[in-house]
């Protein structure tokens, strides 16, 4: 199987894209290191890859806090060893107008979309250093490269990860690491359940293929920058959209 002898750690797999990628590349043949703050929802994905035959462990991580996204990869590496995969799939945001937003708010999305992905990527990274090789596949949204209303400073969060990914590719490039980027576009996902009917109407509309992504197709193009087809791949964007932004 691709990814058979390799550990596979994906963030925010307790729901959404995160679970849907914890599949696909358990079904893959990776051990997959289950990892959210959601300990009901990650432990039972993790049970449900291992009822299917699969290889899965969750662990619990809170993406916001640097001690308690230490302890993980420490943890993670002491248990499992080498680190091949790191998909950064954890993300959250609200749909309000910029002027409504706080201080709190705002740094809750940075820690969140932003800073925490970028503190797991530096705890892994000498890892994957040390074995000459390993794969990050950092999820970003679409609206992070065009922008769109309502989410501002989520979405800048986005823009933020988007430019890290490439600067990032660019450093490891001499160690074997390739560093990608998916974006997603307006996909039904418990995020997008919160989203007002009206403006998932509106979303649909503008969407050339007219419907929402499912979280299967986002996974597909993760797993795709996760594997060795990609070897020769670093430091890209890929829109998983519809059609919706064509950059």
């Amino acid at each position: 199987m691709k990814f058979a002898n390799q550990t596979a750690i994906v963030t925010g797999a307790a729901s959404g894209i995160g679970k849907a990628t914890a599949q696909a590349l358990a079904a893959a043949g990776a051990h997959v290191i289950v990892a959210d703050i959601d300990t009901a929802g990650g432990e039972a994905c993790a049970a449900a890859l291992r009822a299917q035959g699969h290889e899965a462990t969750f662990m619990p991580v809170d993406m916001t806090d640097p001690g308690s996204i230490a302890a993980f990869a420490e943890s993670a590496q002491a248990q499992h060893g080498r680190i091949d995969v790191l998909v950064n799939a954890a993300g959250w945001g609200r749909t309000a107008p910029f002027l409504e937003g706080t201080p709190e708010f705002w740094s809750k999305l940075v820690a969140l979309n932003f800073v925490g992905p970028m503190t797991l990527a530096k705890a892994l990274l000498p890892g994957m250093i040390e074995h000459a090789g390993g794969k990050i596949v950092n999820v970003a949204s679409d609206a992070g490269r065009v922008g769109s209303m309502g989410e501002t400073v989520y979405y800048g969060t986005k823009g933020g990860l988007i430019a890290f990914t490439k600067s990032l590719a660019r450093e490891m490039a001499r160690y074997a690491i390739n560093v990608n980027c998916v974006c997603p576009g307006p996909t039904d996902t418990p995020l997008m359940a919160a989203v007002p009917d009206k403006v998932k109407e509106a979303l649909i509309k503008a969407i050339p293929l007219r419907r929402l992504g499912r979280p299967e197709e986002v996974a597909d193009a993760i797993v795709f920058f996760a594997d060795d087809r990609s070897a020769y791949v670093t430091g890209q964007v890929l829109s998983v959209s519809g059609g919706l932004t064509m950059v």
